[in-house]
């Protein structure tokens, strides 16, 4: 028994231990795919999770806006409750028609002005492109004369050479080789030259044109005034009637449910009358273009800019002073807002940055 065991370790000893072991990379791959799977496993588990989050999130705001839906329906279904709700949805919808009207506003002069800039930037290149390619052209026609003189000059001096034959020629034959040596040189230098200016030419060919940087700074405050200016007009339209509401409307907008604030049935109805008459007025476009241009030009006067890159004015230099025609307007009746520093009709989400 003793024999045979030490001839047990006799064969273990006889293995070659620089051979790989196929059963123990086996084993390696196993544990690296178990890894592989988990690390899989976990990712998948964090997002079940996330999308879990997300579902409740979705079924939380839709639950909300059955609630909401379910409010509304059971103020529909009261009298006394309906038409206050009916003034609350027109006046947000009288925010968002301002709201609306200087977007689009905003849009169209954005639009003029991008094109207008954009030919102006394209003209400004292809003028400095043209007087470039001349600069270019001159030079590559300089460096051709150059080259062509040199290769003229060589080509008389060899003729020149060709010539002298006879044996008394041969100092003047001497002098001519130097002399034909340097013009070999003088032929490489304007050759040179000459290929240089020719790519020059070529890389300016195909440069691209650069691209447009956009809306200048002082267009993106002209556009900025203008609106401010529009907003202006259209709370200065909106005095003419009785009922504060540029006020009312913001009121509106900030809440999300209908509130019981307008009075009784009889006083809603004379309410909504005069939201519509609202609705007319300040999509009246007639002298449009005149109040927007007295009121841009008094806004000129008066902004001020925090910093030399920004596009939209300071809010307290926008306030109404002594003798401003809006606030003699507002004489007798509700003072009218700075519109930007109060966001009516939501100005800051149409200003140009």
């Amino acid at each position: 028994m003793k024999a045979l065991r030490q001839l047990g370790f006799l064969k273990l000893s006889l293995r070659s231990e620089g051979a790989p072991d196929a059963e123990d990379h086996r084993v390696m791959a196993l544990f690296k795919n178990r890894a592989e799977l988990k690390k899989a496993y976990g990712g998948l588990q964090d997002e079940t999770f996330r999308l879990k989050d997300l579902v409740k999130q979705q079924e939380g705001a839709t639950q909300r806006v059955q609630d909401m839906l379910s409010a509304l329906e059971r103020r529909l279904g009261t009298p006394e409750t309906a038409y206050p709700a009916l003034v609350f949805y027109q006046l947000r919808r009288l925010w968002q028609a301002g709201r609306e009207l200087i977007t689009n506003f905003v849009s169209d002069l954005v639009r003029q002005q991008d094109e207008r800039e954009r030919r102006a930037h394209l003209a400004q290149h292809n003028r400095t492109q043209f007087a470039r390619r001349q600069t270019s052209q001159n030079e590559q026609a300089g460096a051709q004369a150059a080259h062509d003189a040199a290769a003229a000059q060589i080509a008389a001096l060899v003729a020149e050479r060709a010539r002298l034959v006879r044996w008394w020629h041969y100092f003047k034959r001497r002098a001519l080789e130097r002399s034909i040596d340097g013009a070999r040189a003088a032929v490489d230098a304007t050759a040179a030259t000459l290929a240089q200016a020719t790519k020059a030419l070529e890389d300016l060919e195909r440069e691209p044109a650069p691209q447009f940087p956009g809306l200048s700074l002082p267009a993106r405050r002209a556009i900025n005034i203008a609106a401010i200016a529009y907003a202006e007009v259209l709370c200065l339209r909106l005095q003419e009637l009785k009922a504060p509401l540029v006020t009312l409307a913001r009121d509106a907008t900030a809440r999300r449910e209908a509130a019981d604030d307008y009075g009784e049935p009889k006083d809603c109805v004379l309410l909504m009358g005069q939201i519509g008459r609202a609705h007319d007025l300040i999509a009246a476009k007639a002298g449009l273009a005149e109040e927007i241009g007295a009121r841009g030009e008094r806004l000129k006067r008066v902004a001020r800019y925090r910093g030399v890159g920004d596009s939209a004015p300071i809010v307290e230099s926008l306030a109404f002073g002594e003798g401003d025609v809006l606030a003699q307007a507002a004489q007798g009746a509700l003072p009218l807002p700075n519109v930007l520093a109060e966001d009516t009709w939501d100005l800051y989400r149409i200003l140009q940055r």
